[in-house]
């Protein structure tokens, strides 16, 4: 049996694979308890949280293009806590405003969200 050590490739991925799917998880959440009845603070929360991780993903994204030599090679300890520095950049950016991307989305759904009609 193999020891697993903070260094160690297996706990390095699962702990991306973990920290990775936070975020989803968290936007699946708020868009699933959205139901005609949510006020607007609720939708707009579920806007932001989406923008929050659509900017999360942005910034990874950034990162893949850095290219890397030997010398500046990523070491395990980044590896495993990288996702949390950026999920701490795009809490700042929305912090800051955001690039306007819940507002948008949260126009949109305002506008074609149909409320039933009980005056019959």
């Amino acid at each position: 049996m193999s020891d697993i050590t903070v260094g160690n490739s297996y706990y390095t991925g699962l702990m991306e694979a973990l920290q990775s799917k936070t975020g989803t998880n968290k936007v699946s959440t708020d868009l699933d308890r959205l139901t005609p009845d949510s006020t607007d603070a609720e939708l707009m929360e579920a806007c932001r949280s989406f923008e929050s991780y659509f900017i999360e993903q942005m910034y990874k994204g950034m990162e893949k293009t850095i290219m890397r030599d030997e010398e500046h090679k990523e070491n395990d300890y980044l590896s495993m806590f990288k996702d949390n520095i950026y999920q701490g950049y795009a809490k700042n950016t929305m912090d800051q405003g955001g690039f306007g991307i819940a507002k948008i989305l949260y126009d949109s759904m305002k506008k074609n969200t149909v409320k039933p009609d009980n005056t019959k």
